[in-house]
């Protein structure tokens, strides 16, 4: 059906919306969540569990043992848990009947209402504009980072408002495209709704369920694709001191943000977190430092004004390379050029043939550059 340029900023406000709980703060509504597990433990033929409160996931393993694993063949025993799962995999499949199928394309502008004007299909452009990002940031960039932390203990459980990406898919279709669930369906599906905009993770079990609170920390650095960064603390915490440290979207130690030093960084081992770590010193802090013999320098042909220092690294880095010290041609946010290093093959004695070799060049064609990025 036609989409009007009213009804697609309707579902962009929806998505932001779901957005905004999936990365929200702060203490959770437990009056609200206690009621829709409540009412999800009845649908299942449960009594409303007891219910205990916890500030973290890593908290909640403390108290919750690993979760159940059912054959669906074999074992015909029940539990609460796999009886929620067994609802919640049964609402998806109806609802997933509803939606219009997925039509693929090869468009790929950026501009969502130029491709729902040129007849594109608008399953298809909410897939890829709303609900891919929102899939990402919440499940790809938070989900993945928190379970990973925690290890293979967390068994079976739900993520609270870390399910908005399922959620907000249903909603944003039902929205543009005009759809109608059922009653019991559209009941169902809002009590996973209130638990996505007022908890966070829970595992249920037979009487009793343990639930986190919300991070009290989540920050992404800026951008159309955001990652997880703090450069002054973590970028996911909760209450109790469970924590994670990232770097532009790598996942690091805390010493990386909170302290680091030189000792620190030579001892590293993992190559990404060792770079970041530079990249939080500075890469003069950490020159001006660190037990790096120099090569060699030499003007950089395609950089006017700056120089190419070029490094032998320490032997404890590993692979036996150099380390090519540039300044980025393009200026930073700030007006700045940023002072980077790059790892090359250690034959290269020259800087120029070094840096030429980083774009695919020579040395010769590298040195007719004008200016490069």
């Amino acid at each position: 059906m036609p989409i009007d340029a009213e009804r697609w900023w309707r579902a962009v406000a929806l998505r932001d919306a779901w957005q905004a709980h999936g990365l929200a703060t702060g203490p959770s509504d437990r009056a609200a969540t206690e009621a829709a597990i409540s009412a999800l433990y009845q649908l299942a033929d449960r009594p409303p569990p007891v219910f205990t409160w916890v500030d973290s996931p890593r908290a909640a393993l403390r108290l919750v043992p690993p979760g159940p694993v059912r054959h669906p063949v074999r074992d015909l025993s029940r539990d609460v848990a796999n009886d929620i799962a067994d609802r919640w995999s049964a609402l998806r499949w109806r609802l997933d009947g509803v939606l219009p199928s997925r039509q693929w394309s090869a468009w790929s502008t950026e501009n969502a209402l130029d491709a729902l004007r040129a007849g594109h299909s608008p399953a298809y452009i909410a897939e890829t504009h709303l609900l891919a990002p929102l899939l990402s940031q919440v499940r790809d960039r938070v989900v993945r980072f928190v379970r990973a932390e925690l290890g293979e203990t967390v068994g079976l459980c739900w993520y609270g408002q870390h399910e908005v990406d399922w959620i907000a898919r249903f909603e944003v279709h039902r929205l543009l495209g005009g759809l109608s669930f059922t009653d019991e369906d559209s009941a169902e599906l809002e009590l996973w709704a209130v638990l996505a905009r007022s908890c966070g993770w829970w595992w249920p079990r037979e009487g009793h369920c343990v639930v986190s609170e919300r991070p009290v920390v989540t920050h992404f650095e800026a951008g159309d694709e955001p990652r997880l960064h703090n450069e002054n603390g973590p970028a996911v915490a909760y209450g109790d001191g469970f924590a994670l440290h990232f770097w532009h979207g790598t996942r690091v130690p805390a010493w990386v943000i909170d302290d680091p030093t030189h000792e620190r960084i030579a001892a590293e081992r993992n190559v990404e977190v060792r770079r970041c770590a530079v990249e939080r010193l500075g890469w003069q802090r950490f020159l001006d430092g660190a037990d790096l013999a120099l090569v060699a320098t030499a003007p950089d042909p395609g950089n006017h004004g700056h120089e190419l220092r070029l490094y032998d690294q320490p032997a404890g880095w590993g692979a036996r390379q150099r380390l090519l010290v540039t300044v980025n041609g393009s200026v930073e946010r700030d007006g700045t050029r940023r002072r980077y290093g790059l790892r090359v093959p250690a034959w290269f004695d020259d800087p120029v043939d070094a840096a030429a070799w980083t774009y695919g060049l020579t040395g010769t064609q590298y040195a007719l550059l004008v200016r490069r990025t």
